[in-house]
């Protein structure tokens, strides 16, 4: 888990409610349409801050179209809207059941207490870890994220109660941290407090939630709150200058959340700030071991590897990708594309997931990637989803989206129950019930993954498409809208319609206000081998997997695309250096990824000694018709295997052929994002194979 004075922004008063309320009365209504009266969809307020982005309502994710070196520009969050299909009811649980029972647990668990204490309406002691304020200030992001698809009154208003507790407890000073404060006071910013104390990470955490809220709502009341810790306390007080302190990350977060504040406001401080801490300060001396864990206090164009703490490697790399987008430094890119070249070739789970060891929670060497004893921690692969989608606006290269969707579909997906009220903190390729480890759990006094979680299927609408020079992109496919303009200025809408993920086929809908010129890019999957694109019902040519296949016509109200994928169920082996997975196979449909679960085999009941007994054929898998009963709805994959019962043995016997007979079976495979939602079960996703 984690961790030169400057003039503060001028400032002029909002402007009139009714000012705002005509110029959000255009934005689209949103995904969530939950029976909020339609005025409740118009933000009560609007800043006119000079200095803040004065387009609030056309920030993306991260805001590139004014990033000089960013290839692909963000589309917003309110300009998609995902419809009924895969992730709309994902995001229906999100905002219905998440969000609202993990602010219960965060108030339970004495984390708005620690800010009240501060003001005297708390007598509860401190209680959390040392990184406990940005559990508050992530869950803050999610819901302003959620605000930017739909009004959601009945989150919006105790998200502005919170907001205000939070803001009262900040210092004069600027400083707002509930952990440093009184007999710890004195260790605050202190070279040795930085690499452990997580205060910049904390502070990085209110940036982020405080400029999602605000580009939701036009309401800069938390992003104020960090504005003022920055300009106030840190820039004042920490960097190069003779007359600052030294400054280190500690937990990497400040990089991207001090890069997407100069997006916000113009002020180029932000960005000299973030790449001073990105080169490292020499004045702290670092042991290596702190380095390697940390991923920060040195140059971040010396790193060669992923190493250390896997969600500190995949954030430091988002805010190193941000600086590049910000200022085109090749030493960055070229960094950058080593480290993506290590990932993707020696530390990627098949599911999308990083970080191998449980100690340090770290990558481990080259092709370590255990099963049962795999970390795969949600916020890494979430960071994993960050990077890529950083390094797709820098590129506009398929293969990074081919790692989100892998990571978004599979390790990501699995990190919250189906019923949304539950939680994996770590996410293994195999598991064993009888270990005692409880998987999904609804609190962690640890608790970053969830409202990472929570803000991530937020967010989700503004991951589906990009703007360029040349056209649009079309990133992830799933009953969609989009109602967004070219880069000329051009209105555009497109609307998906398909059963992808379980279905191969997806129409696309192109409706220019008038009839205009642009290049449609639209992403062939890496995993889909044999593909079809059609526009109006000819055939195009060109299609190669794992690209962006360019579609440049003239576009008129009526054109239409068609896109088949192929989704005949592949089994998957590894890289013979992946020891864990020698002699076994794992199996893909679509972008999804299947294990075994114990409970669905025909020899559950009889057998006691779990899945090293069971074998699969190499070829013959079949999907079943979607099944919208089990799982909330999903395919079951249908593989011809074997299993062999049980004997008495000794540990080691001479290699022999054996003389036990194996049970012919049919092995029933589910989507993994979906296990450990019924009963405990055991759990792989590789199994092994044999000739057939």
């Amino acid at each position: 888990m984690t961790d030169s004075s400057i003039s503060s922004i001028t400032r002029r008063q909002f402007i009139s409610i009714a000012a705002a309320a005509t110029a959000a009365a255009a934005l689209p209504a949103g995904d969530f349409a939950l029976g909020q009266s339609s005025t409740d969809a118009v933000p009560q307020a609007a800043s006119s801050h000079a200095g803040l982005d004065p387009d609030w309502t056309d920030a993306g994710i991260i805001a590139t179209r004014n990033s000089p070196y960013a290839k692909l520009k963000s589309v917003p969050v309110r300009a998609v809207t995902i419809t009924p299909g895969f992730w709309s009811k994902r995001r229906q649980t999100n905002v219905e059941s998440s969000i609202p029972s993990m602010r219960v647990e965060l108030i339970d668990h004495g984390r708005m207490d620690n800010f009240l204490r501060l003001e005297g309406k708390s007598a509860a002691p401190q209680r959390g870890p040392v990184y406990s304020d940005s559990d508050i200030y992530k869950w803050v992001e999610a819901v302003g994220f959620a605000l930017q698809s739909g009004p959601l009154p009945e989150l919006r208003a105790p998200t502005e109660e919170m907001i205000r507790q939070v803001v009262a407890a900040q210092e004069p000073s600027g400083y707002l941290n509930t952990y440093y404060v009184e007999s710890r006071q004195s260790d605050r910013m202190l070279a040795k407090t930085q690499t452990t104390g997580h205060e910049l990470y904390c502070i990085g955490h209110l940036l982020q939630g405080g400029i999602a809220y605000y580009r939701a709502t036009g309401d800069p009341t938390l992003l104020d709150a960090g504005v003022r810790f920055v300009d106030n306390f840190l820039l004042p007080g920490y960097g190069p200058a003779a007359n600052q302190g030294p400054i280190v990350a500690g937990h990497p977060e400040i990089e991207m959340s001090l890069i997407e504040l100069y997006r916000t406001t113009g002020n180029k401080r932000y960005l000299d700030l973030a790449g001073y801490i990105l080169q490292g300060d020499p004045r702290i001396p670092l042991l290596e071991r702190q380095i390697v864990y940390m991923f920060c206090g040195v140059p971040f164009t010396s790193r060669t590897k992923l190493e250390g703490h896997a969600v500190r490697a995949m954030y430091a790399c988002c805010g190193a990708t941000d600086y590049y987008l910000e200022t085109g430094d090749p030493a960055y890119w070229k960094t950058l594309n080593r480290l993506w070249d290590d990932l993707s070739e020696h530390q990627l789970y098949v599911t999308g997931g990083v970080g191998a060891r449980s100690d340090g929670e770290a990558f481990g060497n080259a092709y370590e990637l255990p099963n049962e004893r795999a970390y795969g921690e949600s916020c890494a692969a979430i960071g994993n989803m960050m990077w890529n989608w950083r390094m797709l606006s820098a590129s506009g290269e398929a293969k990074f989206t081919d790692v989100m969707e892998r990571a978004l579909y599979n390790g990501i997906n699995s990190g919250m129950s189906l019923d949304g009220k539950l939680y994996c903190y770590r996410n293994p390729l195999a598991y064993d019930p009888s270990s005692g480890d409880k998987i999904r759990n609804p609190w962690y006094d640890t608790t970053c993954c969830p409202p990472n979680l929570e803000r991530t299927f937020a967010s989700l609408p503004g991951y589906f498409y990009s703007t360029s020079p040349e056209g649009v992109y079309v990133h992830f496919y799933d009953n969609s809208e989009m109602h967004w303009q070219l880069e000329n200025g051009a209105k555009l809408t497109l609307t998906q319609t398909t059963q992808y993920p379980w279905e191969g086929t997806v129409h696309l809908a192109v409706t220019p206000a008038s009839p205009e010129e642009f290049t449609l890019f639209v992403r062939i999957p890496g995993w889909s081998k044999r593909n079809t694109v059609k526009v109006n019902g000819r055939e195009v040519a060109g299609i190669m997997p794992g690209q962006y296949l360019p579609l440049k016509r003239k576009w008129s109200a009526g054109d239409a695309v068609e896109l088949t994928f192929d989704m005949e169920p592949q089994a998957l082996h590894a890289n013979l250096a992946v020891t864990d997975d020698r002699g076994r196979i794992a199996f893909q449909r679509g972008p999804i990824v299947y294990c075994m679960e114990q409970l669905d085999q025909a020899v559950a009941a009889t057998d006691t000694e779990g899945f090293p007994r069971y074998t699969a054929q190499l070829a013959g898998t079949k999907a079943t018709p979607y099944q919208p009963a089990l799982l909330e709805g999903v395919v079951v994959l249908e593989h011809p295997g074997a299993w062999l019962p049980p004997e008495q043995s000794a540990l080691y016997q001479a290699a022999l052929p054996s003389r036990q007979a194996a049970h012919e079976t049919t092995l029933r495979l589910i989507p993994y994002y979906a296990w450990s939602n019924r009963q405990p079960s055991a759990m792989q996703v590789w199994i092994p194979y044999r000739q057939a």
